[in-house]
């Protein structure tokens, strides 16, 4: 299959490709309506909210950073801010998002972006055997090993998932 056969982004098919994941272009899921959030997502899937990673950008200092949540959780911005050593983390407005990764909100996959950005991904992802991702649009995911899309993102290991009480 090609870039231009992919149900992914056509940048994120040249992404697999560059990072020799040729195969996982097969098994990108294409849906005929719009997953823009975690639980539309899941439905579509057929898999636990907590399956989804979802790819959120935010500002630390103003400096776009990447953080992998799944699905089921929050993202805590002061536990964020205090891994970056920050002095203020917020979420990035859709232009800088779009700026940044080339991608939409709603489609934003954990790698293959436009810009190099430091990426944090919650060890919440580790609790799965498969974990499901945008694949660059609202309408398209993919299936990967957690430890293998950490590593693929280049991302660190942390703990920023909002505790409940």
């Amino acid at each position: 299959m090609t870039a231009l056969e992919s149900a992914a982004h056509p940048r994120f098919a040249a992404a697999l490709k560059e990072l020799g994941l040729d195969d996982l272009n097969a098994r990108v899921r294409r849906f005929p309506e719009a997953t823009r959030t975690a639980a539309e997502a899941a439905e579509a899937i057929g898999c636990e909210l907590s399956q989804i990673c979802k790819s959120l950008i935010f500002a630390a200092d103003g400096v776009p950073v990447l953080v992998l949540m799944d699905g089921a959780s929050r993202v805590d911005v002061e536990l964020v801010r205090a891994e970056l050593g920050a002095g203020k983390v917020t979420r990035a407005r859709a232009d800088v998002v779009r700026e940044t990764t080339g991608y939409a909100i709603g489609g934003v996959p954990p790698f293959g972006h436009l810009t190099r950005t430091r990426v944090l991904a919650d060890r919440s992802l580790l609790a799965h055997d498969v974990v499901w991702a945008a694949a660059g649009t609202p309408y398209s995911v993919f299936p990967m090993e957690p430890k293998d899309l950490v590593a693929h993102a280049g991302a660190t290991l942390v703990d920023v998932r909002e505790r409940t009480s």
